[in-house]
């Protein structure tokens, strides 16, 4: 337990009793004792009842509730939580089968660990804290991992470098927290594909592990057709149409070493395979002066939009790309179009596609309407942590 107790104003707690994890700064009365960031404070009502117990921080999010009972936070805590979270992976056939050990062990508040991310790639876990509190815990839940996981773990690396609060001043190091990766290589599998991944240098935690089950999806309708991967970054969709059996498939980036990626990932699949072809190019010049030639296209951008402040712009950059992709597919094709972007609703991004498309004056009906997968949990009182939005489309 703490010494540190936060008091709510006056009805300000009704959030908290319907199991929400987050307090806001402006709900606060408040504070006992001087707690500093990434501290664990109690939370009471203002009527002393009691209502959780989480990390301090700087910001208009003030506590994350990592309990609603009054328990300590400790190796137990650490452990339970992560063990669960590894059962229901267990379920879902991601853990502990021979055609996969890609997954997402722990995504914050779907598995009651608010600020932690824990992704699996084969033997070794790459670890992400989003709050101070997580990050001062970081040692304990490696400990807690490597109980839960045994002998499957090998390595755990810390990547927190870019994703801990600014605002905290604390400056964080990736480094390996247990064992020490010697391989140069690092390839994992993924529904029974192989891929290199980079925790060392790549975005995120090294992959896009968000996409699995829409990847599958793509392979299925990628039979015969001529494809094309927008914002290919690893190449995921590629290989997975490759697999589908696609006359050709073009993975586009503006970034070399994306494509450099998306080049080997190829080749570890499909070695000496001329249906691929990489282009390192911006993604809306090289839709522009696309020809017709295709007839499935995927739109998977980085997020237009991080800050509230800049939704219109964001919205603005979905209807021009999804307008183009439009404009150039094939009668009777398909496009598969996202966004990962929190801070667009799935509503914003429909009305920005749907736009799009009456822009184009095409007949498009919806064939799927897309999410993120099972591995990443969102808690029913937590509405907040569902972030991927996707729509595949017929376009006649």
């Amino acid at each position: 337990m703490s010494n540190c107790k936060i008091f709510l104003k006056p009805k300000k707690e009704e959030s908290i009793l319907r199991l929400h994890p987050w307090v806001f700064s402006g709900a606060i009365a408040s504070i006992k004792g001087k707690p500093a960031e990434g501290d664990l404070v109690e939370v009471f009502a203002a009527d002393n009842t009691f209502l959780g117990i989480g990390h301090y921080q700087i910001g208009s999010i003030a506590v994350r509730i990592l309990s609603f009972q009054p328990e300590s936070i400790d190796h137990a805590f650490w452990t339970g939580r992560i063990r669960m979270a590894y059962e229901l992976r267990r379920v879902l056939d991601l853990a502990e089968v021979t055609d996969n050990n890609i997954y997402r062990l722990i995504y914050g508040e779907g598995d009651q660990l608010p600020g932690l991310i824990i992704d699996v790639y084969g033997n070794t876990a790459v670890m992400q804290a989003h709050s101070i509190g997580m990050h001062h815990s970081r040692k304990e839940i490696a400990e807690a991992l490597k109980e839960v996981l045994g002998e499957t773990l090998q390595n755990i690396y810390y990547k927190s470098e870019g994703t801990l609060p600014f605002k905290a001043n604390i400056e964080s190091e990736n480094e390996y927290l247990y064992g020490n990766y010697s391989e140069k290589e690092h390839i994992a599998i993924e529904k029974g594909l192989q891929f290199h991944i980079d925790w060392l240098k790549g975005q995120k935690t090294g992959f896009f592990i968000d996409q699995r089950e829409n990847r599958l999806l793509l392979e299925k309708y990628a039979h015969c057709r001529n494809v094309l991967n927008m914002f290919c970054y690893t190449g995921g969709f590629s290989v997975y149409a490759m697999r589908g059996n696609a006359k050709i498939v073009h993975s586009v980036d503006s970034s070399a070493k994306a494509i450099s990626l998306t080049e080997k990932n190829i080749s570890l699949n499909f070695p000496n395979d001329n249906r691929h072809q990489s282009y390192t190019e911006d993604a809306f010049s090289f839709l522009e002066k696309a020809g017709d030639q295709y007839d499935l296209i995927i739109l998977d951008p980085p997020a237009f939009a991080k800050h509230k402040n800049v939704l219109r712009n964001a919205l603005q950059g979905y209807r021009k790309l999804n307008a183009i992709a439009f404009e150039k597919i094939k009668p009777g094709g398909i496009i598969f179009t996202f966004s990962c972007s929190q801070v667009v609703s799935k509503n914003d991004f429909r009305l920005a596609v749907f736009s799009a498309a009456a822009q184009s004056g095409r007949h498009v009906r919806i064939l799927h309407q897309l999410t993120q997968p099972a591995d990443h949990p969102v808690n029913i009182y937590h509405p907040e942590g569902e972030y991927l939005k996707g729509l595949v489309l017929y376009v006649e």
